[in-house]
């Protein structure tokens, strides 16, 4: 196996814990990626909480958090993080978006600061190291993984990240808002030849021209960015809150109708690529 996906949180905007958001899940964003022996994690949404069992039953001892931007749903899961207090864990968290703007680990320490929050970043125990980059550097770990990156069209800025392991890919983009008619070259150069897109699909078509400027984007744009970039797969993510089962049923068949590649992320859903 060369690359494991396991969503643990799919919405976006604000979790949903409500008998309507069961199937798919009312969780925010946070994503685990699998290289091999290596663990990768893409944001801390609500997800996380979860996510934390799991990394303690394996005894992952080193984890790498990857975060796209560090708006309230991609971050709020982060105080819940139950390694982190754990002294003989190692976290690596990296941020694309704040170099310049005091960096991450001041935007997760004042989200946990008083009156925010009853425990500060100072509890978490763990190996934390904080990492500030440029969204469009590229890095490699562990001589197997290579991690490339694209700044990405948000308010307050974005960064997507595009995971290589053993000639797999896998791609993370959200949050991002598309200019109809202008595809997003940033988007199209890291998504190519991709085995798996995972993209912000917040609005349908028909809801999206009332939304311009609030920094999201369609599943339909997934799919024309996706196809123009050979990519094999869409993974349409980041659900508004107000897509109940209901709408999120009738969208599945809708988008299996438009392209075979397309599926919906759902919560605890696994994909392997190898």
């Amino acid at each position: 196996m060369s690359l494991k996906v396991r969503f643990w949180g799919v919405r976006g905007s604000i979790a949903c814990a409500s008998p309507d958001h069961m199937k798919y899940g009312g969780n925010t964003s946070c994503i685990e990626v699998e290289a091999g022996d290596h663990t990768f994690v893409l944001d801390a949404g609500t997800g996380i909480r979860n996510f934390s069992k799991v990394i303690l039953e394996r005894d992952v001892r080193q984890t790498h958090l990857l975060f796209s931007h560090t708006h309230w749903d991609h971050i709020n899961g982060f105080p819940f993080f139950t390694p982190a207090y754990d002294p003989k864990r190692s976290i690596t968290v990296r941020a694309g978006h704040l170099k310049h703007q005091g960096g991450v680990r001041n935007v997760l320490s004042t989200q946990m600061h008083n009156p925010m929050f009853p425990v500060p970043l100072e509890a978490m125990q763990a190996d934390l190291t904080f990492v500030d980059f440029e969204a469009g550097e590229d890095f490699d770990l562990y001589g197997d993984v290579k991690i490339r990156t694209a700044p990405l069209n948000h308010p307050n800025g974005a960064t997507a990240y595009r995971i290589e392991h053993k000639g797999k890919s896998v791609v993370y983009v959200t949050d991002t808002e598309h200019i109809p008619g202008k595809p997003d070259q940033n988007i199209l150069g890291l998504i190519e030849g991709a085995d798996m897109v995972i993209y912000d699909c917040t609005y349908t078509e028909e809801e999206f021209p009332e939304k311009i400027g609030w920094g999201h984007s369609t599943w339909n744009e997934g799919m024309r960015l996706c196809r123009a970039a050979n990519a094999k797969k869409l993974a349409i993510f980041h659900h508004d809150p107000e897509h109940t089962d209901d709408f999120m049923d009738k969208l599945a068949e809708e988008v299996r109708e438009e392209w075979s590649g397309n599926f919906i992320a759902r919560e605890n859903m696994d994909i392997f690529i190898d």
